[in-house]
């Protein structure tokens, strides 16, 4: 990787595979603007990788309004990090899914914002301005603080609808956007 080359990391819990659909669909976005980008699952840590990474995206499901114990046990391994400020200055944003429409997605958000900013990483969220609220839709949870998705406790293959896909890949595109204006 040459010192000018920019990256962002997608790191994520994913026990159905929901949220492993939204991460990748957030690197579809940061790769349409020319970012590197890797994805990978807290199972499959690459930490060489995720220190390296310019920017890093953070994944939970909501499980019962929260983060799920594997995440968090993810957020607490990253305490050497955060004791020598490893990611002090990386950008950072987040998502989330549940199959509710709320389930209390902005717990989450909030959980991974309030987690980044004890790494002393710069937050972005979701600009979008919602366009409506059927499943076609871009933003169509509302969200500002980062990504909001909904799987509707449904298959894979058919959930998250397209349209909380499709917000995916622009909140992947504002993020390496953000990213390309920060001088690092």
């Amino acid at each position: 990787m040459s010192a000018s080359e920019k990256t962002i990391a997608i790191v994520y819990h994913s026990p159905y595979g929901h949220t492993a659909k939204v991460a990748h669909a957030i690197a579809q976005g940061v790769e349409q603007v020319g970012v590197k980008v890797t994805v990978m699952s807290i199972e499959q840590i690459d930490w060489v990788l995720l220190d390296q990474a310019n920017a890093i995206v953070f994944g939970s499901p909501t499980y019962m309004g929260s983060i799920t114990a594997d995440f968090k046990r993810f957020m607490d391994s990253t305490s050497k990090r955060w004791k020598n400020r490893d990611w002090q200055g990386k950008l950072a944003a987040g998502f989330t899914n549940s199959g509710g429409l709320s389930g209390d997605k902005l717990s989450v958000l909030q959980q991974i914002n309030l987690f980044a900013m004890q790494h002393g990483m710069l937050w972005t969220g979701l600009p979008l301005t919602p366009t409506g609220n059927s499943e076609t839709d871009l933003n169509r949870l509302s969200s500002c603080l980062g990504l909001m998705t909904q799987s509707d406790n449904a298959p894979i293959d058919i959930t998250p609808p397209i349209g909380d896909i499709h917000t995916a890949k622009w909140f992947g595109e504002y993020i390496a956007l953000m990213l390309n204006k920060i001088n690092h």
